[in-house]
């Protein structure tokens, strides 16, 4: 497998020009952040549980959430494996009876499932090569690199992250 670094999500935001959703990674023990566009309904079910908001009834990362503990089995990780053709690529990994599997995924539902399972979170050294945004000093600062993601974003197509 290749060489993997842990992510935390450092925040969902919009692209100003096409209102496309992005989650933004972020590196564990790093100043690099990874932006990946993502679907509305996949925002909308990664910030409703960052933010601890819950619906009267389960949603989809919910059901599946909910169907793994049910089979005893649970996500033990997730990881943006790829980057191929303007497309990032992710794998679940699930933990059942002592062994794991891994399932393709979609990084968005990969991050609505980690989130829910409370499971670490990787990126691929050669997608963070590729395609992540880096701070040069230690300290970030919060404000400086909302501003620099505002004015990324301003400038930024997806095709821009083609190889």
């Amino acid at each position: 497998m290749a060489d993997l670094q842990e992510m935390v999500i450092y925040g969902v935001s919009f692209d100003m020009v096409g209102k496309q959703p992005i989650v933004l990674l972020k590196t564990a023990d790093g100043n690099k952040f990874l932006p990946i566009w993502i679907g509305h309904p996949e925002a909308a079910a990664i910030l409703m549980k960052l933010q601890g908001a819950s619906t009267p009834r389960p949603m989809t990362h919910d059901l599946f959430t909910e169907m793994l503990g049910q089979l005893d089995a649970q996500v033990s990780r997730i990881a943006v494996t790829e980057l191929r053709d303007n497309t990032f690529y992710a794998t679940v990994t699930i933990a059942v009876d002592g062994s794991e599997i891994e399932v393709d995924s979609r990084p968005s539902d990969a991050i609505a499932l980690a989130v829910r399972a409370e499971a670490p979170i990787f990126a691929a050294d050669s997608v963070i090569e590729e395609s992540a945004i880096e701070f040069e000093h230690e300290d970030v600062n919060e404000e400086e690199v909302v501003e620099e993601f505002k004015k990324f974003l301003d400038e930024v197509k997806p095709e821009d992250f083609s190889a």
